[in-house]
């Protein structure tokens, strides 16, 4: 089926979806989260359809054991998919808010107000819960979507589809403000289609994202990959910090703010490394290590110069001895992908000069790089993480879907009076004054 003509209807959703109130909205919300709740029997059933023929491909060294992970839904994701939901209703509406108010002359008012983008492309990997992540966020800031999750949780990616559009629509959303692609092909029409997607936000490897942005002239938003750091400062609490650095690396170790490098100061590496080869080899880690730390990690196989640049997204951890701050900072810098970097440390000056040096849209400071995410930066839910310095970094949450427009309220002034020997002045004063037609 040819996707074109759904990328056009939702280009002309977009248009109605961007002036509803909140409380449609709102209502629209309720509903599917309430749909998802009703419908778990349906949800789960599609899903054992995806789970078993990922077994399968795994049994044959087709796919990893991370990726098998990731498409299981259980009844506590669906809690957390509902509670998601909730969570967006309870966010502000980000449409029509004013950002500033400039009073240009008398009677002459500037007001600079969120808007919708409009219609947004994403391309997720192989993770059903993020399906109502996105419909929710996108419809609560008023844009339509063009989404394609991984091959890999088709079934489920369609069940969560279908019972989420049907209750939106239903309550009062036009229809066709959602468009669920279901090919590879699909994709790569979607990328020609720049008078009609106004932003793509691709999940997934680094050739992946690579590939999107090389291959269309719609604006990209996101990151290519997530090579995350953790640094053992000489000022650290070894306690503490070996949790969060453990945290860090097992909790979930498929996705994109999982650690893929400690680094460790060499004055704590005789004190750390032994700890912490018992801590990650009981759990199942793959550690490769440096020349200096090798030698204190009985466990660990030697590091390769590719390591620093790997992003693992599986049970695989390299560690590398650094003499100071300022080294580790320089490291990150360089191998990092600027996602999400921590510091483990109790002096001051150590956390400022790590804060402001290190290039990363996250930058943490004795807590989890696992943190890194938009339900838990109390976003709701997230669309994506960019490294990008322009527009939005960091975990996207409904601000990052925003952009404005600026509205100036007249009566009958002219610019010609505002031009030559005796024209008026502007007065460009600041108002704190709301946005009312």
């Amino acid at each position: 089926m040819d996707i074109a003509p759904e990328v056009i209807k939702a280009k002309d959703a977009s248009f109605t979806l961007a002036t509803l109130d909140t409380d449609v909205k709102d209502r629209a919300l309720k509903a599917m989260a309430d749909a998802l709740d009703a419908n778990r029997k349906r949800i789960l059933d599609a899903n054992a359809l995806d789970v078993g023929d990922a077994q399968k491909a795994y049994e044959k060294g087709e796919l990893s054991y991370s990726m098998v992970k990731r498409l299981v839904v259980t009844d506590e994701k669906i809690d957390g998919m509902i509670a998601g939901i909730r969570d967006v209703i309870s966010l502000k509406d980000p449409v029509g808010e004013t950002m500033s108010t400039l009073e240009l002359d008398d009677d002459l008012i500037l007001y600079q107000i969120r808007c919708p983008i409009g219609v947004l492309g994403v391309i997720f990997e192989s993770r059903p819960d993020v399906v109502p992540q996105i419909m929710s966020l996108c419809l609560k800031s008023g844009n339509a979507v063009v989404f394609k999750g991984g091959k890999e949780a088709s079934n489920s990616n369609a069940a969560l589809f279908d019972i989420l559009t049907e209750a939106a629509y239903s309550s009062g959303i036009p229809k066709g403000s959602f468009v669920l692609m279901r090919s590879r092909e699909d994709v790569n029409t979607i990328l020609s289609m720049d008078g009609y997607i106004d932003l793509l936000i691709p999940r997934g490897s680094n050739s992946f994202v690579r590939y999107i942005q090389d291959n269309t002239r719609i604006p990209v938003l996101g990151h290519a990959a997530g090579i995350c750091h953790v640094y053992m400062d000489e000022h650290a609490d070894m306690k503490k910090g070996l949790e969060v650095m453990i945290d860090s690396k097992i909790q979930y170790p498929a996705v994109c703010n999982a650690v893929e490098t400690y680094l460790i100061n060499s004055k704590m590496a005789s004190e750390v490394l032994g700890t912490l080869d018992s801590r990650l080899h009981d759990a199942g880690v793959e550690i490769r290590a440096d020349t200096v730390a090798i030698g204190m990690m009985p466990h660990a196989i030697p590091a390769k110069d590719s390591d620093w640049d790997e992003e693992y997204n599986d049970l695989i951890v390299s560690v590398k001895v650094v003499d100071s701050v300022d080294e580790a900072i320089e490291f990150i810098n360089r191998h990092g992908s600027h996602h999400t970097d921590c510091i483990i440390t109790e002096d001051r000056d150590a956390k400022i000069r790590f804060i402001k040096g290190v290039d990363s849209a996250d930058v943490f400071v004795n807590a989890s790089t696992r943190f890194a995410d938009g339900y838990r930066f109390g976003k709701g839910a997230e669309v994506g993480i960019s490294t990008n310095k322009i527009h939005s970094r960091g975990p996207v949450g409904m601000e990052g879907l925003m952009i404005y427009k600026y509205v100036l309220i007249g009566d009958g002034q002219v610019v010609k009076d505002y031009v030559g020997k005796d024209a008026r002045r502007f007065t460009h004063k600041v108002l704190d004054r709301e946005f009312r037609a």
